[in-house]
């Protein structure tokens, strides 16, 4: 290898020989899993959510039939952008229905998928959580005001019930579930063997999920000495709320963000060592 070659190639790739499991669907893996692995990580997806139709549709068709009874449309995942217009097309609406709607995306990947389908969001807030939405929707007067949020059969309460208390009438309709795929606890722990340095979680959802797929199997055992990396304080407060230690949390709650945030992480290590061994090597010559 001629001279600078493996440090170029460490500077392109800072998690050349790092191993990273990611925990999302399988369908949705697949642009985390692509991200790492330009960055030299081998990537191993466990899936720990899988993504099913609702048993009935009927509380979302009947709210799409009657949209023009709402003054907002708030949309907390790509899952529930994906779902809403799959029902708008079934109920043989469409986009120009959603003209005297006002739109609001949690974040970047939601406001995304609406644009795919010729949407453009009316609000987006900096802080992609239910309570960055409500701050985004700031001193608007939501008294008396409609709202239908589409979203999976279990979700948080904090923005219906925020909404709710400022004097909104909202209406929450089934758009989607999330269900725990089968593993079995030994499958999942020959996936993790040998140990990743990183575990990646971009949910709630995918922790509690993780956890079950365990079942009798200590999840603090299972990734002892594995560097948990969250892609909030929402996923955060979740892994605290197991014991167990969050190492890398991601600034902005997006997948670029959390792909930041691990490359940032193991850059740090890697400049710690550097000064750790120019220290070494000042002190023997």
């Amino acid at each position: 290898m001629q001279p600078g070659r493996h440090s170029e190639r460490s500077e392109h790739q800072p998690l050349l020989g790092k191993r990273i499991a990611v925990t999302r669907t399988r369908a949705q893996a697949g642009v985390l899993t692509d991200q790492l692995t330009a960055l030299g990580a081998e990537v191993i997806e466990i899936a720990t959510i899988e993504i099913r139709d609702p048993a009935s549709w009927e509380a979302l068709d009947s709210a799409i039939r009657r949209l023009e009874e709402f003054d907002y449309l708030l949309l907390t995942s790509a899952n529930g952008v994906r779902s809403f217009f799959r029902r708008l097309k079934a109920c043989k609406r469409d986009v120009d229905d959603l003209k005297s709607v006002t739109i609001g995306a949690i974040g970047p990947a939601t406001a995304a998928e609406l644009l795919k389908n010729g949407v453009k969001a009316d609000v987006v807030p900096r802080e992609y959580t239910a309570e960055g939405l409500l701050e985004a929707l700031g001193d608007r007067d939501l008294q008396g005001r409609t709202f239908l949020i589409p979203r999976a059969k279990v979700a948080r309460d904090v923005l219906p019930r925020v909404l709710t208390e400022k004097g909104g009438r909202v209406e929450v309709v089934e758009a989607y579930e999330t269900v725990v795929p089968q593993l079995a606890p030994q499958e999942l722990q020959r996936l993790l063997s040998p140990a990743p340095d990183v575990i990646t979680f971009t949910s709630s959802s995918t922790v509690s999920n993780f956890a079950r797929l365990a079942g009798e199997l200590k999840v603090s055992d299972l990734l002892r000495g594995v560097a948990m990396a969250s892609i909030g304080p929402i996923t955060s407060a979740t892994i605290k709320g197991m014991g167990l230690e969050v190492t890398i949390e991601a600034r902005d709650s997006t997948m670029p963000g959390l792909v930041r945030a691990i490359e940032e992480h193991f850059r740090g290590l890697a400049a710690k060592d550097h000064e750790s061994g120019s220290e070494i090597n000042r002190m023997s010559s």
